[in-house]
């Protein structure tokens, strides 16, 4: 299966390095030195790859700074190539290890029902936003996108197979009514 893991960023530095916004689980296994990532068809990358540039990356450098992951690639060696590579998304074959109780990828939630306990649908999963303290999902209501903690006390049901996630949310986070 193959999976985003990283968005790159700005290019630091001169040599060709680039900031990566991290999209796993995994960052030391599927950023590694040696691994090749693959560039997504679509977006800006499709005019760069029919301008001779490469359609997979391999990684020949890591490093932490200030707590902003940096990568290094090979086919990459200077700033306006890595500038180039900006917003850029960054996708691994990763193995299916099956079905694991609560862990989905962003993949699997996209497009799904979002219900309320009583079964009133409340919008649909337009995203997955990861965050440092907890996940965020993307719930696209009637009056506009709202960001709902994906954690079990608020959404207590995900069935991916049904087509529906189920949150349970505190007042005021998906609706806009003002205490008058």
């Amino acid at each position: 299966m193959r999976l985003v893991v990283a968005r790159i960023g700005r290019a630091h530095g001169i040599k060709g390095e680039v900031t990566v916004e991290v999209r796993t689980d995994a960052p030391g296994e599927r950023l590694a030195v040696g691994t090749v990532l693959q560039v997504p068809d679509g977006g800006r990358y499709r005019e760069l790859a029919a301008a001779g540039r490469p359609t997979s990356l391999t990684v020949t450098g890591h490093r932490d700074n200030n707590g902003i992951l940096l990568l290094r690639f090979a086919e990459i060696d200077d700033r306006s190539a890595a500038e180039a590579l900006r917003d850029t998304l960054l996708e691994a074959d990763v193995p299916d290890e099956g079905d694991e109780e609560d862990a989905w990828y962003e993949h699997e939630l996209l497009g799904l029902a979002v219900l309320d306990p009583g079964g009133s649908r409340l919008g649909e999963v337009a995203g997955l936003q990861r965050m440092a303290a907890q996940d965020l999902l993307v719930v696209r209501t009637p009056r506009g996108e709202r960001l709902v903690p994906f954690v079990r006390a608020i959404v207590p049901v995900v069935d991916v197979a049904g087509g529906v996630v189920v949150v349970d949310p505190p007042g005021g986070l998906l609706d806009d009514d003002e205490a008058t």
